[in-house]
């Protein structure tokens, strides 16, 4: 990601999307999976969600954590479009919708 849209991405994401911890091991997520050496045109910010370091690694490397993670949006499969995927916030119970803008629309208020 460039500077802009990580800072963008800061600004939208304080925390983590499961736990809420909101210190220095936050990590960038893609939720479409970019692959070895992918595109960086999944790095739009509706792909991408702040976690901790310790969620990341567990949703790739442990099939529970992974099928959890799919339930909730924070990963998604390859055919699924992350602007229109939504996205569920763990900590407060709301599903949201991520523009590529860096927008996150509460869709209880839609």
């Amino acid at each position: 990601m460039d500077k802009k849209s990580l800072k963008l991405l800061r600004k939208r994401d304080s925390a983590c999307w499961h736990c809420g911890v909101d210190d220095d091991t936050l990590v960038p997520h893609h939720r479409s999976n970019r692959g070895m050496g992918g595109s960086p045109s999944r790095d739009t910010l509706a792909n991408v969600i702040l976690v901790c370091s310790r969620y990341n690694g567990l949703m790739e490397s442990d099939s529970f954590w992974a099928a959890r993670a799919r339930e909730q949006g924070h990963k998604l499969l390859s055919w699924q479009s992350p602007a229109e995927s939504p996205c569920f916030d763990v900590v407060s119970g709301v599903w949201f919708r991520l523009g590529v803008d860096g927008t996150k629309i509460d869709l209880e208020d839609v």
